[in-house]
């Protein structure tokens, strides 16, 4: 898959160094997948959810949450944003990035 805005996830290791090993593994992963749901995204990465149009990874165990947007058609996903646990909790996100439009 192509990942695009890398750089959101060099600025959360900096923001939160504990990330910098667990989203490389995630990185390294997502870039040999090729899927084409969400059913065959998690027989690599079982921790995603859909939630409305992004696509959430559990970072670190349950420590922090990666937002995404795939688009399966293209092989492309694009990195949204790393937040905390309680960051995501608070739900702002869905509206910054208009997930249930």
């Amino acid at each position: 898959m192509r990942l695009i805005v890398r750089k959101r996830l060099t600025h959360a290791g900096v923001q939160y160094p504990q990330t910098k090993a667990p989203l490389q593994n995630w990185y390294t992963i997502m870039k040999q997948v090729k899927a084409n749901n969400l059913v065959e995204l998690r027989k690599s990465y079982p921790h995603a959810d859909q939630v409305g149009k992004a696509t959430v990874f559990n970072i670190k165990e349950n420590d922090f949450r990666l937002i995404s947007s795939i688009h399966y058609n293209t092989q492309t996903l694009y990195i949204l944003e790393v937040l905390t646990h309680a960051e995501y909790s608070t739900n702002t996100w869905k509206s910054k990035w208009h997930v249930f439009d």
